[in-house]
């Protein structure tokens, strides 16, 4: 139900006949709010008993959602404080996104989309500038190079990862590990989760003691120093500048300084070659499926014989062609982002010659791993917020708490594809059943 400012007397016109602004949301959303929704002009929509409720609170707020329809607005309107969410923590608003995501959304005829833009008014309709955690739309990342040249690609690392290590280590826990965990029950804690993920993909690609591991897109080298500590020379390459200098510390805090190496560095400027094992530890989201082919041929030709590659990457449930990433996605999070199902990623190896002998779904793992970075962020806010602002802190609460539910909904997964590099021959490479520990 709509509640309104009180009505005027009998046979007074309305000095205002504008829509509340709680009746335009009624409007296009079917009538059916899943929770409460007030206003900065008084009016409110939905229960009132609900747990959960937005408040819209200033006109600027009104023209991000106006302006740039969909998910990108309101999250213009939220990372700037001028939409605020009740009932749930910022860091963790997770609850109150279940709730919004039963809500559906509907186009009014033409005639009550021209009243609500009569209601709203030329002010509130003229674009503004958005918060300045947004990136660049993609037409103007021209500038920057084109899309996943090696300028652009540092770019948008940049933009994503470079936040603050001290942020990340609130958020991330003591492993620093920004990728998806691999849980032996519901209740295993993160930290946990995040040492077996690395003991999986150490098992996985079959790595003894004197193995030459690279492991691209490194972060801040927990694969690297995973491998270094079990006598294995482990190269790690990361385009953020700040993962490498955060790596590199904690291998000189290790002693691990003559095995583990972390550059900063692109993947495509490593000239070593004859590798034992290639991890690809959440790197291939960030290349573009039109890359896949020169991807998977450059891992190849960095393999010996009997090599073994380990691509870990998020995945979209089908293998319907790309799919390119939603406006709050590219705007804020993974600017020139792009997922595939594990099909076409497993079509891709196959196509320059990798024997593909195992792969896994752990969308579950991943899930499980985004509700501990939330809670995470939730017990940390305090210094979050003061390490790099409310609107930041608010915006990584909303990606995470969303992801989540993209992947206890089925609309994104996360697979490991492993392979092999065999010879001339062909000759199988591998034992005939998984070595590993599941």
């Amino acid at each position: 139900m709509t509640t309104f400012k009180s009505e005027p007397s009998a046979g007074v016109r309305p000095a205002d006949d504008k829509i509340p602004l709680a009746k335009i949301v009624e409007t296009v959303t079917g009538g059916a709010m899943p929770l409460r929704f007030t206003a900065y002009d008084n009016s409110a929509a939905g229960p009132e008993n609900s747990p959960y409720a937005l408040h819209l609170a200033s006109p600027k707020g009104a023209t991000y959602i106006a302006t740039a329809p969909g998910d990108l607005g309101m999250a213009r309107a939220y990372i700037s404080g001028e939409l605020e969410i009740r009932g749930a923590h910022p860091g963790n608003p997770y609850a109150l996104l279940a709730t919004l995501g039963d809500m559906h959304f509907e186009r009014p005829p033409v005639r009550v989309l021209a009243q609500i833009a009569r209601s709203l008014g030329t002010e509130l309709l003229r674009p503004i500038a958005p918060p300045p955690q947004e990136h660049l739309p993609r037409w103007r990342r021209v500038a920057e190079g084109l899309r996943h040249s090696k300028n652009r690609d540092a770019e948008v690392i940049h933009h994503h990862y470079d936040v603050s290590n001290t942020f990340y280590e609130y958020v991330l826990g003591p492993t620093m590990t920004y990728t998806c965990a691999l849980f032996d029950s519901e209740s295993q804690k993160l930290d946990d989760a995040q040492e077996n993920k690395y003991r999986l993909i150490f098992e996985k690609l079959r790595l003894q003691p004197g193995d030459r591991l690279l492991d691209i897109g490194c972060g801040w080298g927990g694969m690297v120093r995973f491998a270094a500590r079990r006598g294995v020379k482990a190269l790690g390459v990361t385009l953020s500048r700040e993962q490498a200098e955060w790596a590199r510390q904690a291998i000189a805090d290790e002693g691990l300084g003559d095995l583990a190496e972390v550059r900063h560095s692109d993947y495509r400027d490593v000239t070593e070659t004859g590798f034992d094992a290639i991890s690809s530890i959440g790197l291939t989201e960030h290349i573009g499926v039109g890359n896949y082919p020169a991807y998977f041929q450059f891992l190849h030709d960095k393999l010996r014989v009997g090599g073994l590659l380990l691509n870990h990457c998020i995945t979209r449930p089908h293998n319907r062609g790309r799919v390119k990433a939603g406006g709050f996605i590219d705007r804020y999070v993974f600017p020139d982002g792009e997922l595939t199902g594990s099909g076409r990623i497993i079509t891709e190896a196959q196509n320059v010659g990798f024997e593909v002998v195992h792969e896994e779904n752990l969308r579950q793992h991943y899930a499980y791993t985004l509700a501990g970075w939330c809670e995470n962020l939730e017990k940390n806010w305090d210094a979050c917020v003061a390490e790099v602002g409310e609107g930041t802190a608010r915006l990584w609460g909303l990606y995470m708490a969303g992801s989540r539910l993209g992947f206890e909904r089925n609309i994104i997964q996360l697979h490991h594809v492993l392979g092999v590099k065999l010879g001339a021959d062909q000759r199988p490479q591998v034992p005939l059943r998984p070595w590993w520990v599941a």
